[in-house]
């Protein structure tokens, strides 16, 4: 969605979907990477979680669950 941002060096982050978050989060961080929003559920939608790269540039990873709760 679109909201007004309170940050002004907010930039877009791009999500990947993947098969499973909990896998890529572990394949990640195996590789250098960190997490910086652990998984979360988007009941009814899926999972996610927002991540850096080894260059700190952020990206999100995208888990499609119509089954998702909350916690």
């Amino acid at each position: 969605g679109l909201a007004k941002s309170d940050e002004l060096a907010q930039g877009i982050t791009n999500f990947i979907g993947v098969s499973s978050v909990d896998e890529y989060i572990a394949r990640i961080e195996k590789l250098g990477g960190k997490v910086i929003e652990p998984k979360m559920a988007v009941p009814g939608w899926g999972y996610l979680a927002v991540c850096l790269d080894t260059e700190n540039n952020t990206f999100g990873i995208w888990e499609e669950d119509e089954n998702a709760q909350g916690p």
